[in-house]
């Protein structure tokens, strides 16, 4: 039943008798998987507890055993029925295609109509296009003589055909050009079809007729022909809505390179179509949503087109803004909103319809060409990605969404498919990438690596996502507004609670996952009677939520793989946590738990265990603490991330026997611990971050001269005294990421890091006791510096040619420094520079009209963070 609906996912279903059918199959997976889950819990619950108990369970509840199997035989036989059921139903109704439906044909057919449109759009009606379109210009008539592609990626409605079309009917761009041809890709467009498209559009724009027996040429004629046509000709070729790269290869081959300065536009949604340029020179633009006041422009033309100037009357802005706001800078979502908005005219009208947005926006027909739009952007994604994506809109509206606990509770919920030596999270990680790609997720943040740290979904593919979730009954988003009277999705996410109670209704045993993102929830409304209805959860996310107290009922949720207790206020665990076998992620950070109970180690399929505590801030030595664990913590052999660990005992030799562990954090750690750190280290093969931070800030972290090869880490975070400057430092060719704290180094470490060709970010607090800093050579990737809490140090220089992508420069609490970093100026990509706690000695030079002005007018970003009245202040110097 699951490969069928797969199927039908992957064939994107196309007329109404066909969904109905793949709804029925649907609803008929959820009951097998209630009746499977269910037996697995009595049988659970039969197995529960020691031998006596389990004994006298099977004397005295034998009848009710019996009546429960039997009851089991004949549900399932009522399901084999309808199955057979749904085929002969079919045949009697003749389900088939139901007029008026929208296929994917449709859709297809709208979004060549709505390029073709692009061309026809009034200048007066293009708003924040203009800067764009020189830059386009500029590639498309540089002396550039080799052939450029250059691709301009965006989510869908963004603009990017617009901005192109605009660009491409340019008068200047035309004359530049023997010939040129606009083509749409579809996604179900092949190279052939595609071949005489070009033909006959080159042809066209030379007022040239083609051969009329081109429909009976092979692809092979016609890529004979092509080529021939364009060997002495400088052409401008655009490709419309590429999606596969495969098609946009294919195509390639009949554009060949003659050095004549032709140029080749791509507009996609997919990253990766945009950055294969295919081996030659290339531009990629990714369009940007509109700025606020470009939107409300754009806005207020479509809304208010009738008006006078076009301007918005004065009781509607307050409304109009709020309605415009809802588009967040997508030209397509404005242009659509704004034209349903023309027709309201009264304060009640529009009220209206801001009150019921939602609703609208998959009522309305207005909308549909957003509607359109954004869902052939979901049809197109492989099925298990349409669960992903679908999953996102389980969050609040705008909220960020941190990566990694996205990808955990898609890998806790079954969606991420096993891939041969490769691991869920990595899978997960590239589902994550790809979303992103796609410009179906917006990337908020990166991490040292590039890769995505946090995302959010843009309002309008959230909305288009909910209402799809509803339809397939793959979750509910409650906010409080309406009494729940019934649940039949898989997944409940609660936003808003009405007096922070959640009232119990028929269905909630259906639900798999509960969010609760509704920080009213006390412990009291958190109770043992709600959660017992919630037996079959397989995830449980908590995060932020102030409760005291883990309800006992939750270690009955055998089935239970994510449970996320971040951020509440809850002081212990129950010894009997060790009831949930199947967990696979557990999270306590920032909680009141300082120690786990024994019960942790029966938990045998635990892969993450984060557990520490932010104790302090970034200037003090204790800033992060561990938690206490059981010795035999260590039979945990599919942990692959321990953050963070107290040392005790013999917590670091035990260490060592979880070979699997590419993420460990240890706390408490001594001087005398250097052997068995050094052999638990050499064990863990696959480590990627380390973590060590020391008892006290006089202890001397034992990473001495030797230490065990780390080819894999990319990650290493010190926080304590270092004896001397450490010489495999120089070895680690992964490492992205180094933090050394109150290292109170007395010889210069520099030397020894300059030279890491992956290095991206450096963090330096206390690590050095000297005068002087140098950065005379290397650190060819740093992006993010910060030199934090420096007392002694009174100049620090940067030569020039080092760091030649620094972005961002933090410096802080550098008592003694009397002037700006030497050699600022050669930092031609730095955006950000951050000076906090310094003197005034540095700051009033580099004020405007200051003497040392010249050495920072090229950085974008220049902030002074001080102390005034006991309150933090940020002064703007840019």
């Amino acid at each position: 039943m699951k490969a069928f609906l797969e199927d039908a996912e992957a064939n994107k279903t196309k007329t109404e008798g066909e969904k109905l059918w793949v709804a029925s199959i649907r609803d008929l997976a959820y009951d097998v998987e209630d009746i499977i889950d269910e037996f697995m819990y009595h049988m659970y619950e039969k197995q529960s507890g020691g031998r006596l108990s389990r004994a006298l369970h099977k004397t005295i509840r034998a009848p009710c055993n019996l009546w429960f199997r039997r009851k089991t035989a004949k549900r399932l036989q009522k399901i084999t029925k309808k199955i057979k059921d749904i085929p002969e139903r079919n045949q009697r109704f003749r389900v088939g295609p139901v007029g008026g439906a929208t296929t994917s044909e449709d859709i297809h057919k709208w979004v060549q109509n709505q390029a073709e449109s692009s061309f026809f759009i009034m200048e007066d009606e293009l708003v924040g296009i203009e800067g764009k379109k020189q830059i386009l210009m500029g590639w498309l008539m540089d002396e550039e003589q080799h052939q450029t592609v250059i691709s301009v990626v965006g989510m869908g409605g963004s603009g990017k055909t617009t901005l192109v079309a605009k660009t491409f009917t340019n008068e200047r761009v035309k004359r530049h050009f023997d010939c040129c041809a606009w083509i749409t890709v579809s996604q179900t467009s092949d190279a052939v079809h595609l071949f005489r498209s070009l033909i006959r559009e080159l042809y066209k724009s030379r007022k040239e007729e083609y051969s009329a027996d081109l429909n009976a040429m092979s692809r092979i004629e016609l890529l004979e022909l092509l080529v021939d046509y364009l060997e002495s000709k400088r052409y401008l070729v655009v490709l419309d809505d590429v999606w596969d790269i495969k098609v946009w290869r294919e195509i390639k081959v009949s554009l060949q390179d003659r050095q004549l300065g032709s140029r080749i536009i791509i507009t996609t949604r997919k990253e990766e179509v945009a950055s294969d340029s295919l081996g030659v020179k290339s531009h990629v633009h990714h369009i940007q949503p509109l700025q606020n006041n470009e939107a409300w422009e754009l806005f207020s033309k479509k809304a208010f087109s009738s008006n006078q100037h076009k301007t918005c009357p004065t009781e509607l802005e307050s409304l109009a803004c709020q309605l415009a706001d809802k588009c967040e800078g997508l030209p397509l979502a404005i242009v659509s909103l704004g034209g349903l908005m023309s027709s309201k005219k009264s304060l009640d009208q529009w009220d209206e319809v801001l009150n019921t947005f939602n609703w609208h926006l998959h009522k309305i027909s207005l909308l549909d060409p957003v509607k359109n739009i954004l869902l052939l952007s979901f049809n197109d994604l492989p099925s298990q990605l349409k669960h992903c994506f679908l999953y996102c809109s389980l969050f609040p509206e705008d909220f960020v969404i941190h990566r990694k606990r996205l990808t955990r509770l898609w890998i806790a919920e079954g969606f991420v498919e096993h891939v041969k030596r490769v691991t869920p999270e990595e899978v997960a990680d590239n589902y994550l990438m790809e979303l992103c790609f796609r410009s179906m997720l917006q990337i908020v943040k990166r991490n040292e690596t590039g890769r995505p740290k946090q995302v959010k979904m843009h309002d309008l593919m959230r909305e288009l996502a909910l209402s799809t979730t509803e339809k397939e009954k793959f979750g509910l988003v409650y906010d409080g507004r309406e009494v729940m009277e019934e649940i039949s999705t898989r997944r409940l996410s609660i936003h808003r609670t009405s007096n922070g109670e959640i009232e119990s209704c028929p269905g909630m045993s259906n639900i798999r996952s509960l969010l609760v993102f509704a920080t009213d929830m006390s412990s009291l409304s958190f109770s043992n009677t709600l959660v017992s209805r919630f037996k079959l959860l397989r995830t449980l996310d908590l995060e932020g939520i102030q409760i005291y107290k883990l309800p006992d009922v939750v270690v009955s949720l055998f089935n239970l793989r994510y449970l996320n207790l971040k951020d509440t206020l809850i002081e212990k665990l129950p010894e009997s946590i060790g009831r949930l076998r199947n967990l696979q992620f557990l999270n306590i950070k920032d909680t009141k738990i300082e120690s786990l109970p024994q019960g942790i180690t029966k938990l045998l399929n635990l892969r993450h265990l984060i557990m520490y505590r932010y104790i302090g801030n970034h200037l003090d030595f204790k800033l992060v603490s561990g938690t206490k664990a059981p010795s035999n913590i260590c039979k945990l052999q599919k942990l692959q991330c321990l953050s963070m660990i107290e040392s005790e005992g013999d917590t670091i030799r035990l260490i060592g026997n979880m070979t699997q562990l590419r993420s460990i954090g240890i706390s408490n750690v001594k001087e005398r611990d250097e052997i068995d750190l050094c052999v638990s280290i050499e064990k863990l093969t696959l480590l990627q971050t380390l973590q060590l931070i020391a008892s006290t800030e006089e202890e001397i972290l034992p990473v001495k001269t030797q230490f065990p090869p780390l080819p894999h880490l990319r990650n290493l975070y010190l926080f304590g005294r270092l004896q001397n400057v450490i010489p495999w430092f120089s070895s680690l060719h992964s490492l992205t990421t180094l933090y050394l704290r109150w290292s109170s180094l007395e010889d210069d470490v520099l030397p020894q890091i300059e030279a890491l060709p992956n290095l991206t970010m450096l963090s330096l607090n206390k690590a050095y006791v000297g005068e002087e800093l140098c950065f005379s050579r290397g650190f060819v990737k740093l992006e993010r510096l910060y030199l934090l809490n420096f007392a002694s140090v009174k100049k620090v220089t940067i030569e020039k040619g080092v760091m030649p992508n620094l972005r961002y420069l933090w410096v802080n609490s550098f008592m003694e420094l009397k002037t700006v970093p030497l050699g600022l100026e050669y930092l031609s990509n730095l955006h950000t520079l951050e000076l906090e706690f310094v003197l005034m000695d540095i700051i009033n030079p580099i004020r405007k009209g200051g003497v040392d002005r010249s050495k920072v007018q090229h950085i974008p970003d220049i902030r002074h963070v001080f102390l005034q009245s006991a309150k933090r202040v940020c002064e703007n110097l840019t």
